[in-house]
C-alpha cells in the first residue's frame, strides 16, 4: 500500500488540491478540475503511441546499431541522427523524454541526446511550418538558423561540465526506470 501511495503521491495530491480549490471556491475548482481532466485525456492519448514506438525502437535497432549511429564516436553523424529525429517528431515535449531514456539505454552519447531533446522542443517541422505561415519565412529562418548552433552549444557544453560520475549517474538512472 505504501508503495502504491507513493507512486501516485503526485495524481493523489492533484485530486486533493482540486477537491480543496473545488470546496473553497466551486467556479474556480470546476474549472481546475475541467483543466486538470483535459490535460490527463490528451496525455492519455499521446504517451500509448510513444510507448508503442519506444517498443519497436528497442525491439528493431541493435545496442550495437546504436552505438555505431549516435556513440561516443559518432561524430558529426550522431549530431545530424539527433536533429533529424527530433525535428521530424511530433508531440509536446514530454513525450521526448521516454524516447530520450531508450536513446542513453541503447548507448547514444549523452550530448547527442541533449540534441534530440533541444531539437524536438524548438525545430520540429510542424511548428517551424506554423511560424512560417504565421510570422513569415523570415523570422522561421532566422530563429531556426540561431537555434540550431545554439542547441550544440548547449549539448556541448553541459556535456563537459559533467564528470564521468555524474554522466555515469545519468545513465544508471535511465536503465534502473
Amino acid at each position: 500500500m505504501k508503495m502504491l501511495l507513493k507512486r501516485y503521491k503526485y495524481f493523489l495530491g492533484m485530486i486533493i488540491i482540486n477537491i480543496v480549490i473545488y470546496a473553497l471556491y466551486p467556479a474556480v475548482g470546476q474549472k481546475s478540475i475541467d483543466i486538470t481532466w483535459n490535460n490527463a485525456v490528451e496525455m492519455l492519448s499521446i504517451i500509448p503511441p510513444i510507448f508503442i514506438l519506444l517498443g519497436l525502437l528497442d525491439v528493431w535497432v541493435q545496442r550495437e546499431t546504436m552505438i555505431k549511429l549516435m556513440g561516443e564516436k559518432s561524430g558529426i553523424l550522431g549530431v545530424l541522427i539527433a536533429f533529424f529525429l527530433g525535428s521530424a517528431a511530433a508531440g509536446p515535449l514530454y513525450a521526448a523524454f521516454p524516447v530520450a531514456g531508450v536513446l542513453l539505454q541503447k548507448g547514444s552519447k549523452l550530448s547527442n541526446v541533449l540534441i534530440f531533446i533541444g531539437a524536438w522542443s524548438t525545430t520540429k517541422i510542424p511548428m517551424l511550418l506554423f511560424e512560417a505561415s504565421s510570422m513569415g519565412w523570415k523570422f522561421m529562418i532566422t530563429r531556426f538558423v540561431i537555434n540550431i548552433p545554439v542547441i550544440i552549444l548547449i549539448a556541448y557544453i553541459t556535456g563537459k561540465l559533467l564528470n564521468e560520475r555524474e554522466k555515469q549517474y545519468i545513465y544508471n538512472s535511465v536503465g534502473s526506470i
